[in-house]
């Protein structure tokens, strides 16, 4: 969420950020009124409880008590809902955009900023992943379909040993950067999931509601209730939810390994097809805590340890800028890498990187400690708590890698070269169809 002193104070320039988000702008001039009700409200009720305890002390009966009680009575429920709306209008406002971000609608105008390798090209008619999977035995969707439904796949043989060698590789080259390996839950409370800030604009309905336990269907209790994760940052962010680093400890960085879960949409006959876009798939995932200065440095170092990953894989990929419009309520800012598919001949997202600054601090409460500086700029010895930034990127979505790898290094006998850098993990350089004989 944004701070309330600096909304007051930049009301339209809120008003056109929240706007270049595709969201109502209107949201911020309800803000403001129920701010104005709010603070009018509150000190009056003070005002009205500090009389009413200083005839209590008195001892006596008057009418003036009577009448306070009364007063009460009516402003203290009129406060309560004055503050529920105050504080649903305040989340429904999203991060804005960094100020290097375009304006823009949607997807269509986000920005290509460059391509790294060339778009992959065969002397044979190259078959798709899944058609390689299946033939391969190693990618099983007719089965998960029978057992979960469809958008689910097992993987097997060298594709299970393949999303392993992925995890060992990222979590060996990251750890070598510093990050903290964590493997954190799937299952989260609903106040805290709705405090990452995903849940206002139908955010929400992306993700996966459960209850921990029956009874509470028939109670409507859902607060009671749980959502799976759907990136393991989700888990990870909250670690530090109602903490103050040491202003020495940052930057904090995690890489997470998780298993996700989403309702993609996707489109019918392509993205529902295969691995590509499913319910369930796992994640490397990389999380930053930084001090507000450092925040953009610790962005574009993510993003080239992203590129650093998918360029030792030997995939083509070109990076995106996210628009405005395309840009998530948390995020300030947002790259992703799209590789090159050659079953869809078009580039696809693998991985993104999004900073979303202090918004999600805020609503956890995550910060650091900063000595307070007077004349001579010499440390006081007091300390102030300023709000943290949070950072996130992909280090391999794991279907979707696999996806990228098998229709890439894919051979004219069926068979699929392993990307050197996964070989040592393997223990094989091929994925090769199996001797029926």
């Amino acid at each position: 969420m944004l701070d309330i002193q600096f909304i007051r104070e930049n009301k339209e320039l809120v008003k056109k950020a929240t706007a270049a988000k595709q969201v109502d702008p209107e949201v911020v001039d309800r803000l403001l009124e129920l701010d104005e009700k709010r603070r009018k409200l509150i000190p009056e009720i003070e005002e009205l409880r500090k009389r009413r305890n200083e005839i209590a002390e008195e001892g006596k009966a008057s009418e003036e008590g009577r009448k306070i009680k009364e007063e009460l009575k009516d402003k203290e429920p009129e406060l309560k809902e004055v503050e529920e709306k105050y504080r649903k209008a305040l989340f429904e406002i999203p991060n804005p955009p960094a100020g290097d971000v375009k304006v823009g609608k949607d997807d269509s105008e986000n920005e290509v900023l460059r391509k790294e390798g060339k778009p992959t090209k065969f002397d044979f008619v190259p078959m798709d992943h899944l058609v390689l999977g299946h033939t391969l035995d190693i990618i099983d969707t007719e089965v998960s379909a029978k057992v979960s439904g469809s958008r689910f796949g097992y993987l097997k043989g060298d594709a299970a040993l393949l999303e392993f060698s992925l995890v060992q590789y990222a979590m060996e080259a990251l750890v070598k950067e510093g990050f903290t390996p964590i493997v954190p839950p799937v299952l989260m409370k609903v106040p805290i999931f709705h405090k990452l800030g995903y849940s206002e604009h139908l955010g929400n309905e992306n993700y996966y509601f459960v209850l921990g336990d029956p009874e509470m269907k028939n109670k409507g209790d859902e607060e009671k209730g749980y959502y799976l994760v759907g990136t393991s940052e989700h888990s990870v962010v909250p670690y530090y939810m109602d903490h103050i680093f040491a202003s020495g400890e940052l930057p904090k960085r995690f890489v997470s390994f998780s298993t996700c879960f989403r309702r993609e949409a996707g489109t019918y006959g392509v993205d529902t097809k295969g691995i590509l876009r499913v319910h369930q798939f796992d994640k490397v995932e990389m999380v930053s805590f930084t001090k507000p200065e450092d925040s953009d440095k610790e962005h574009e170092f993510l993003l080239s340890l992203e590129e650093k990953l998918l360029k030792a894989l030997e995939i083509p990929y070109q990076v995106v800028k996210m628009c405005s419009g395309d840009l998530g309520a948390p995020a300030a800012r947002k790259y992703d890498l799209e590789a090159w598919i050659p079953g869809q001949s078009k580039y696809r997202e693998l991985t993104s990187t999004s900073t979303c600054t202090d918004f999600q601090a805020r609503r956890l409460n995550i910060k650091y400690e900063t000595p307070a500086l007077f004349a001579g700029n010499k440390a006081s010895g007091l300390k102030f708590s300023n709000y943290v930034h949070t950072l996130n990127g992909t280090a391999f979505a794991i279907g979707r890698t696999i996806v990228a790898i098998l229709e890439n290094f894919q051979n004219k006998d069926g068979s699929v070269t392993i990307p050197k850098v996964l070989q040592k993990w393997m223990g094989k350089e091929k994925i090769e169809v199996k001797n029926s004989g």
